[in-house]
């Protein structure tokens, strides 16, 4: 996808609205939105520096408990915490980088992506997208990406 569609966008945002946000709905949108199959939304514990499955698609159900808590550092959603930045594999079957856990091949997904929640500096949780074939999100995509963990973040602020 090379331009954002903006009908998609627009559910975004209307879920970003909501006096309360459903979690499961939002994800939907933000796969919908970007061509994708699957997704992930980790809130972070600050008690534990755990980050707790919040919402999910197309994840098999053998996986959940794996994905369920995830520690800071730890998968592709757990260094995007940790590193405060987005992190991508093109092809998550064939990725030898040891950014991905072993299991996520499990979810027979391919072009993916975790994008820390971030706002004011302060780290909130983490989303992931995923494409079943091979991609490389675009400089825009990963931007806009960014802009919804931080307008997601507002609903999780203290």
């Amino acid at each position: 996808m090379s331009k954002i569609d903006n009908l998609k966008r627009d559910a975004i945002t209307a879920s970003l609205n909501e006096t309360k946000v459903d979690w499961q709905q939002l994800l939907e949108n933000i796969i919908s939105c970007f061509d994708c199959t699957t997704g992930t939304i980790h809130f972070l514990d600050k008690n534990t520096s755990i980050l707790r499955l919040q919402a999910h698609q197309g994840i098999p159900t053998f996986l959940l408990p794996k994905i369920s808590e995830i520690p800071i550092g730890k998968g592709m959603a757990g260094i995007a915490a940790e590193r405060r930045e987005p992190v991508e594999i093109c092809n998550l079957q064939t990725d030898e980088s040891g950014v991905a856990r072993p299991a996520a091949r499990e979810t027979k997904v391919e072009g993916s992506i975790a994008v820390p929640m971030i706002m004011n500096g302060v780290l909130y949780g983490t989303f992931g997208i995923a494409k079943p074939v091979p991609y490389d999100f675009t400089k825009e995509e990963i931007s806009e990406l960014t802009t919804i963990g931080t307008e997601m973040s507002r609903f999780l602020y203290d």
